[in-house]
């Protein structure tokens, strides 16, 4: 879902093909001032290589773990990560070979899709692919709150055929919804600068509004999971009597997972949450963002270009989620870890002998002067 503006000229946002220019003109986002050739194909290109990677990555450390004999308690988390990189492997090679065919094009939609109906398929992969995300990190945040403060309810109940199903369910859904338009109950279109497609605001109400209000209620499950999972290990901590090599082991577990989850968590709020509210400001206010497709800067107010600039920016951030989540995986797995404990009690020890030698310092200063 990577993508960067092109730069339409000053069309008017009257004629219904406003948004589908060559290109060649310099126009929104300041394009002018920075140049668009200076925006070139190696931007979407390497966005996509490491979002593959870095997925590709993330399911064979999955796989490994999964087949290690200590990880039972945790196979239900692994296939939930192992589901979050396969859905954004998918969104990256299902949509950046458009994106680089439109760059390709000297950015002109009209070239790559003349029919209109590859912007169907790609606002439908990005409905599908940044929805599932939100909700796999739900299911992901329900399972480590029920493995940690219901473990007797969760060893009996919660087995790997049961997430199974819950994410086979949670694909199938969102695919039924990311339908709706097809059936007629919504609208992808072509959106400003002509690079992307996706749900249009200005048609069905219902469905965007749909997707922004799950997006949210996602995002604020995540959190609220988290949180409670957060006070159930710092209320096991403090009732801890006793730490037996058991113990001790579960709780690095623990902590292992609550990391990876609140790291998810915080990719997931900054680069969904900004669009999702936009989108839903747009509905209550009743505007929608196509007004941008004959934005001119000559023609328009500096109010309209903040905004169209601000959903611009929204966009990236929604789009670089399939990339950052396997590296949060990747970078907080248990030997990283170790090695910032081991940094952390370095620089502890350091700090502390500096104390030591300056008290002792300070105490032969005294007896000097004494």
């Amino acid at each position: 879902m990577s993508r960067r503006p092109q730069c339409p000229g000053p069309q008017n946002g009257s004629q219904p093909g406003a948004m589908r220019g060559n290109g060649t003109a310099r126009g929104a986002e300041g394009c002018g001032a920075e140049g668009c050739g200076a925006v070139s194909v190696a931007f979407p290109l390497s966005m996509m290589i490491t979002g593959i990677v870095g997925n590709a990555l993330a399911m064979l450390l999955v796989a490994r773990s999964y087949r290690a004999k200590g990880s039972r308690r945790k196979r239900s988390f692994l296939l939930c990560i192992g589901s979050l990189a396969l859905t954004d492997l998918l969104g990256q090679l299902l949509t950046s070979p458009i994106v680089i065919s439109v760059y390709l094009s000297d950015r002109s939609w009209d070239a790559v899709d003349p029919s209109g109906h590859l912007c169907v398929f790609f606002g439908f992969s990005m409905t599908v692919f940044g929805l599932c995300p939100l909700l796999i990190a739900s299911a992901m945040a329900v399972e480590r709150t029920l493995a940690i403060r219901a473990p007797h309810w969760y060893a009996s109940h919660m087995k790997t055929r049961v997430t199974k199903t819950v994410l086979l369910g949670i694909w199938l859904a969102v695919l039924a919804f990311a339908l709706l338009p097809v059936a007629g109950l919504g609208r992808y279109t072509l959106q400003w600068p002509g690079t992307w497609c996706f749900i249009s605001t200005g048609h069905s109400l219902f469905f965007a509004s749909s997707f922004a209000a799950l997006g949210l209620l996602s995002l604020v499950v995540t959190v609220a999971c988290n949180l409670a999972t957060i006070e159930a290990l710092v209320s096991r901590c403090r009732t801890k009597a006793t730490a037996s090599r058991s113990s001790k082991q579960w709780g690095r577990i623990t902590t292992e997972t609550l990391i990876q989850l609140l790291g998810i968590m915080c990719v997931l709020s900054a680069c969904w949450s900004p669009l999702l509210i936009t989108m839903l400001k747009m509905i209550f206010s009743h505007t929608s963002f196509e007004h941008c497709k004959g934005f001119s800067s000559e023609a328009q107010s500096s109010e309209l270009h903040k905004e169209c600039n601000f959903f611009l920016t929204a966009v990236r951030l929604a789009s670089l989620n399939q990339i950052l989540d396997p590296w949060v995986y990747l970078l907080l797995r248990k030997i990283l870890l170790q090695k910032f404990c081991q940094a952390a009690n370095a620089v502890s020890k350091c700090s502390n002998e500096w104390k030591e030698r300056s008290i002792t310092l300070s105490e032969e200063t005294r007896r000097t002067a004494a």
